[in-house]
């Protein structure tokens, strides 16, 4: 069962699925850039106070299992993910990162999410391990 959590006048439980996609779907994710990369987001989610509960990439995407507070706004969680991210991997991997992405983005714009109620929590959570396993 989810843990509920409780705030200053009211009761929650709030998850998301979010995927987002590397530009053009190159595959970019792989060895020290995936490790540096979740170590990365690990991060930016704790200054932002929000939990990433489950990650995993693949070389051209990542898949993130989000805990939050309703105060978060998703567009704003996932521009703080996106582009510090973004901007601290090209600055340590550019060169790398460069060659096979031009123009200077790393991420494709768009992104999903989804809501993940208790019922679908754990699939949710299997699917994400399981990324990396075709």
């Amino acid at each position: 069962m989810s843990e509920i959590r409780k705030g200053r006048g009211y009761v929650y439980s709030i998850k998301y699925h979010i995927v987002w996609c590397v530009k053009y779907r190159h595959k970019v994710i792989h060895g020290e850039i995936e490790k540096r990369l979740k170590e990365m987001l690990y991060k930016i989610a704790k200054d932002n106070n929000f939990t990433i509960e489950e990650m995993e990439t693949d070389l051209d995407h990542i898949h993130l299992l989000v805990e939050c507070k309703p105060q978060h706004y998703i567009p704003d969680m996932i521009k703080a993910l996106k582009g510090v991210s973004a901007r601290l991997l090209m600055k340590e991997y550019g060169k790398v990162i460069k060659k096979k992405l031009w123009g200077g983005h790393l991420w494709n714009p768009s992104y999903f999410v989804a809501t993940v109620s208790e019922n679908t929590a754990e699939q949710i959570r299997t699917y994400i391990q399981n990324q990396k396993i075709k």
